[in-house]
């Protein structure tokens, strides 16, 4: 349970941040590292030199900007800065359910948001939800930055489509549409562990209350994060009715690739991805038609 050695680097600028991933290849960055230094530790990560970003001033920040549309959240907001902030709750109803669930409060007080995103866990909770609420991820690099649709993101466990010499300064989610509502469902085998299987759902109604727009994210439910395409196009110009819910989560539990493990058996899992997504739809479609859920 020791790290192999690798030196350390403490940068004070996104500038001096990126000069180092320049000069070192397979460096990793370390924001909050709950998910990176058990890895180190394990050596199934055993990076030459580790960056640690949380020196670097101004990237804890979360803010709507009317301007483009979209909830900024900088690369140092903690897990924990998402569940206290009655912006999130009020508004972003799936961000909250999704950091509300997260580890522990060790971890929801020092793991950050863009840490999960760029790590690429598909345990992981981000990266579900914000699959589900069509987020985009800012990535710097020494070209500039690079605006990349979290569904080009990930490329396999562990893998996305980052550069080696490219930092995410940033996660960008859509502002919530009128009528619009979303919700995060996880089960999990006792607080504080990995989903069994998780989904997020973000959906919008038409003011003739059919669905304009959904969105449905699942964890844990294959080698990586999956958007549940096919169950998305489904619902769009349907009815909120049950028959439809109950079809579309038939179709994410089609979009999941489960693998057993000491969580449960495949088709276990592919039952709980039908189920939570129905639930996940059921309570996104009652705040969208301004109901308690």
């Amino acid at each position: 349970m020791i790290p192999a050695s690798f030196r350390y680097a403490a940068p004070r600028s996104v500038a001096e941040a990126l000069d180092l991933l320049r000069a070192h290849d397979e460096a990793k960055v370390l924001a909050g590292g709950h998910s990176l230094l058990p890895l180190m530790k394990l050596r199934l990560a055993n990076p030459p030199v580790l960056i640690d970003i949380n020196r670097i001033p101004g990237l804890s920040y979360i803010r709507e900007d009317p301007e483009i549309g979209r909830l900024r959240v900088g690369a140092l907001a903690r897990h924990i800065d998402f569940e206290r902030s009655d912006l999130i709750r009020d508004r972003y109803p799936l961000l909250w359910e999704a950091a509300r669930g997260i580890g522990d409060p060790l971890v929801r007080n020092r793991g950050t948001m863009a840490g999960a995103v760029a790590h690429a866990d598909p345990a992981a909770d981000w990266p579900a939800a914000l699959l589900a609420a069509d987020a985009d991820v800012v990535a710097q690099g020494p070209d500039g930055e690079r605006l990349i649709p979290i569904r080009e993101l990930y490329v396999s466990i562990l893998t996305t489509s980052l550069k080696s010499d490219e930092l995410v300064i940033e996660v960008r989610v859509p502002q919530p549409l009128p009528r619009s509502g979303g919700a995060y469902e996880k089960l999990e085998r006792k607080v504080g562990d990995y989903a069994v299987i998780a989904v997020g759902v973000q959906v919008a109604l038409d003011t003739a209350g059919d669905i304009s727009h959904a969105g449905i994210g699942l964890c844990n439910a294959g080698p990586m994060s999956i958007k549940a395409t096919d169950a998305e196009a489904f619902l769009i110009g349907k009815p909120a009715a049950p028959d439809n819910v109950n079809e579309a989560a038939r179709l994410a539990m089609e979009a999941s690739d489960p693998a057993e493990d000491d969580r449960g058996p495949v088709d276990y899992k592919r039952a709980m991805v039908r189920e939570l997504t129905r639930r996940a739809l059921r309570r996104a479609l009652a705040r969208a038609q301004g109901g308690a859920a």
